[in-house]
């Protein structure tokens, strides 16, 4: 699958098959996260890759989100340097995090997986439950698993809608 037919197929996904992901899969997915161009190259960020049962339950539990419980792991993705601000006013650790796990949505959708991009959860409750410093932030959640549905596409703006050229 190339990059346009992942980007076209990528659904988010909120409900997954009861089957663990093979290793080298999963390795492939951090792998792409790795690899995500950040500020200054610093990669000031962490992911706390969820996998065992009771853990990803308590995740769940912490954010809410009940059908992460179906999920065979889940991804946090942590800022180190919260304070940090790009000369143009804008955190870096949200960019940075934000271009990372969409890396990790295409090779995921790449290798026939579903993800479902969480922003819904109480930050202090999920930084407990994954023992998470304070001074860290966490930017998103993130299931990852073979999906139990296909859901249909959802409908999207026209580019003369979200485009301009040269000025706004």
């Amino acid at each position: 699958m190339d990059v346009m037919e992942a980007i076209r197929a990528r659904r988010s996904i909120r409900q997954y098959e009861n089957r663990p992901l093979p290793e080298e899969v999963l390795g492939e997915i951090l792998e792409a996260a790795r690899l995500a161009p950040s500020a200054r190259n610093r990669q000031d960020w962490r992911f706390v890759v969820v996998k065992d049962e009771q853990q990803v339950q308590r995740v769940a539990a912490a954010t809410g989100q009940s059908f992460l419980a179906t999920a065979p792991v889940i991804i946090a993705g942590v800022g180190l340097q919260p304070e940090q601000v790009m000369r143009c006013g804008v955190p870096n650790y949200a960019v940075d995090l934000a271009i990372a796990m969409t890396n990790i949505t295409l090779a995921a959708t790449a290798h026939g997986l579903g993800t479902c991009w969480i922003g819904s959860f109480d930050q202090e409750e999920v930084k407990k439950v994954l023992k998470i410093p304070d001074t860290y932030k966490v930017v998103e959640l993130m299931s990852l698993g073979y999906p139990a549905e296909q859901p249909a596409a959802r409908p999207r703006k026209p580019l003369s809608e979200v485009v301009s050229y040269d000025y706004f």
